[in-house]
């Protein structure tokens, strides 16, 4: 039940923001159980973050 939460929040932010990746990316997203626990805000803030230091990585 948590886990599908989670996946249900990640979904929900990942979706507006893959049409900022390049064309044939794939975007993994790995949960750690503490994500269950954060406010959407933060797990938001997470993301992008994430998502920012990928592409900085993938553009190296």
């Amino acid at each position: 039940m948590v886990r599908n939460r989670v996946r249900r929040r990640l979904r929900h932010l990942a979706r507006p923001r893959l049409a900022d990746l390049p064309g044939g990316s794939a975007l993994v997203v790995r949960a750690t159980p503490a994500a269950a626990a954060v406010t959407g805000a933060e797990l938001e803030r997470q993301f992008d973050s994430g998502v920012r230091t990928a592409l900085a990585r993938a553009t190296r």
